[in-house]
């Protein structure tokens, strides 16, 4: 491989890096830490604002959002004296006072200080309706792999004979207090080749899970097969999904004989069953309906055939939906307008459904529901934020006035502060929208672009303490772009950018780099760009790309070696996003993309910080160190940061996650001149 060619087809140099806990590749990252701690961490004021911004993460009047189970409100909390954090529940009266009593239901820390491992909490599933057996998740070091273990919430004890489960990528859920549907690691076979479940089974407790009921078998290049029971009484049923892929899967009722009774969607559409309502959103038109649109259907009608839809939601260019959550009798629908939240209550009756709004949200703002009631009542939990308004929590029964029941306070000074939206034109004069948040007035200065652009996921406002602090409070300006690739106007803003129309998500980035120095907020030198994960390819998309634009680079768990990472961790999964480098259809397009590979000497790239985990078992941490060391190689300015915990997140507690931001603004605030 010469320093300028893409051409893949000679040896890579750097494989030896992707030995994940190989003694040479950690001996080399401990190097590349040093490093980075020398020039970053050990100077003066770094401690401080680790401090800092340990100080906001820890604070213990921040929301504690809940979910409720029965007559009680839980909650996972992470904080001073709770590093791994605690699992705890309380009720609603005493949720509502400012310092609620919490019963503590399993103390993380101290289970990790017992047993000599390195937990973190992955969640829990409590069993309906008596919520008293819970299936609780543990991942070590935050990766995605779990151990799975049943609790007991009345005598605060793990179950020593209930169901228990060794480390794998596994999905369990309850079917009564004697059954789960499971899918884990059994061996070889068990898993797809992106590493998640191929099977799923019916397992008795007390009987051996290789004696499990095989319920469903996918194929090894399927993304993952799944049941779960719906115990909703009255229309208790079980389901089965296999996961063709990213975009694609197919949903079926599982009969009392056992068989499949597959639910006709689109493969590309997402659907949802609640009590008699089915509920389908095409990602292609259907049915007369647009992409995008929410169609609501009663189940037994579809399944003996029916196919005559009622429209509850059609978008438009500017309005996409977001998301929508059912109470017990009614629908709550969040929609996006210009990336600005808008939520409506939906009620099905005997004259169709009527349609109200469920509460104002003020401009360049985004609400989200953090918790419904679909079970008993029509209880609801409404969270609304800005980039510099910080969180409101609202409580409320639909129908009934509401109340807020807890309000975040001021993190960061915000004085002199606004928050403009802003569209930038793309290569192909698609109007792509961006939101500036730092001073009313443009005076170019040190600037922070962030973006996404990938998986429908959508980028909205949102009150962020830390980089309040470590960024906007000291002088510099944050911007937000909502690029193609993302969810921000739907299927159509998603589809646009996928596989080998990928680049029009790094065209509308640039786009909106460019317009940034138009409008004299920034220049090109005092211009920084940040983004993880899929995020972390754009940054990489852009060195490689556009790297005059850009005064500093920034980089999380990055995707960057795009011609092998199908055969990295659960990099498989992803090649309906990009496009599968083993398919000569798709190879020259990732080939042309693919940051690791195009790197060349003589280019002016900008100073890079890439940062990962090494329990990260998703995107392997391979991509930023054989990235690092190809920049290396080539003289260029890089720095590495590795995590030995924290999985994707790339940190798995405060402590971690306030030196990772501390490192990424001391980096930027130093290059781009501050």
């Amino acid at each position: 491989m010469t320093e300028t060619s893409t051409d893949t087809g000679s040896a890579d140099p750097y494989l030896w890096l992707e030995e994940v806990e190989g003694e040479r590749a950690l001996a080399w990252v401990r190097e590349r830490n040093a490093e980075t701690k020398a020039e970053l961490a050990d100077g003066e004021g770094f401690g401080a604002l680790v401090a800092e911004l340990r100080e906001v993460l820890d604070a213990p009047d921040r929301i504690p959002y809940t979910r409720r189970r029965g007559e009680h409100l839980y909650n996972f909390w992470q904080g001073a004296g709770h590093t791994r954090g605690v699992w705890r529940r309380t009720t609603l009266d005493e949720y509502r006072t400012d310092e609620p009593a919490w019963d503590v239901l399993l103390d993380l820390d101290a289970l990790a200080a017992a047993e000599g491992e390195d937990w973190t909490w992955a969640g829990a599933q409590v069993l309906r309706p008596a919520f008293r057996r819970v299936l609780v998740s543990l991942a070590r070091g935050g990766g995605d792999a779990v151990v799975v273990r049943e609790y007991d919430l009345e005598r605060r004890a793990f179950v020593e004979d209930g169901f228990r489960l060794p480390e794998a990528k596994t999905d369990i859920g309850w079917i009564d207090e004697d059954h789960v549907f499971v899918g884990t690691d059994q061996g070889p076979g068990s898993m797809t080749a992106s590493g998640y479940p191929r099977t799923v089974r019916r397992w008795r407790r007390g009987t051996p899970l290789e004696a499990a009921e095989l319920v469903h078998e996918g194929a090894e290049t399927d993304l993952a097969v799944s049941a779960w029971h719906d115990p909703t009484e009255g229309f208790e049923r079980d389901f089965v999904t296999r996961y063709r892929d990213f975009w694609h899967h197919e949903t079926h009722l599982l009969t009392e004989a056992g068989e499949l009774r597959r639910i006709d969607v689109p493969d590309d559409a997402d659907s949802s069953v609640h009590r008699a309502w089915l509920l389908v959103t095409p990602k292609t038109p259907w049915l007369g309906q647009p992409a995008g649109a929410l169609l609501a259907f009663r189940l037994d009608a579809f399944l003996a055939g029916d196919r005559e839809p009622e429209v509850l939601f059609l978008p438009d260019e500017r309005t996409a939906l977001a998301g929508h959550a059912w109470t017990r009798n009614h629908l709550v629908v969040e929609t996006l307008q210009d990336v600005a939240s808008r939520m409506h209550v939906l009620t099905p009756g005997p004259e169709g459904w009527q349609r109200r709004e469920l509460a104002e949200i003020p401009p360049l703002a985004s609400a989200a529901l953090t918790d419904t009631d679909p079970d008993t009542g029509d209880e609801y939990f409404l969270s609304i934020t800005g980039h510099l308004t910080p969180t409101t929590l609202h409580r409320g029964e639909i129908g009934l006035p509401g109340e807020t029941v807890k309000q975040a306070p001021e993190r960061f000074d915000a004085t002199g502060l606004g928050a403009r939206q802003y569209f930038a034109t793309s290569a192909d004069g698609t109007r792509v929208p961006y939101t500036v948040v730092g001073a009313r007035e443009h005076v170019p200065g040190p600037t922070l672009l962030t973006g996404y652009g990938g998986f429908e996921v959508s980028l909205t406002p949102s009150y962020d303490s830390v980089r309040g602090r470590a960024w906007l409070a000291r002088g510099g300006t944050y911007v937000v772009a909502g690029i193609r690739g993302g969810g921000e106007y739907g299927p159509r803003w998603h589809r646009s950018a996928l596989k080998a129309e990928r680049h029009r998500a790094y065209e509308d980035f640039e786009a909106v780099a460019r317009d940034l120095v138009a409008r004299g907020v920034t220049t090109p030198e005092r211009l920084g760009i940040t983004g993880a994960s899929n995020g972390g390819l754009l940054m990489g998309a852009m060195l490689v790309r556009s790297p005059e634009l850009f005064g500093a680079i920034v980089a999380h768990v990055p995707l960057l070696d795009m011609l092998r990472f199908h055969t990295l961790l659960a990099g498989a999964s992803w090649t309906a996003e990009y496009g599968d480098p083993d398919d000569p259809a798709d190879r020259p397009h990732l080939a042309a993309l693919s940051p690791y590979h195009r790197l060349a000497a003589g280019q002016p790239y900008p100073p890079v910080l890439l940062t990962t985990s090494t329990r990260d078992d998703r995107v392997h941490p391979g991509h930023a160190r054989k990235t690092a060391a190809r920049l290396r190689e080539l003289g260029h300015r890089v720095l590495l940061h590795e995590t030995l915990s924290g999985g994707h997140a790339g940190a798995s507690d405060h402590e971690q996650t306030a030196y990772n931001s501390a490192l990424e603004h001391t980096f930027l605030w130093r290059t781009l001149g501050a």
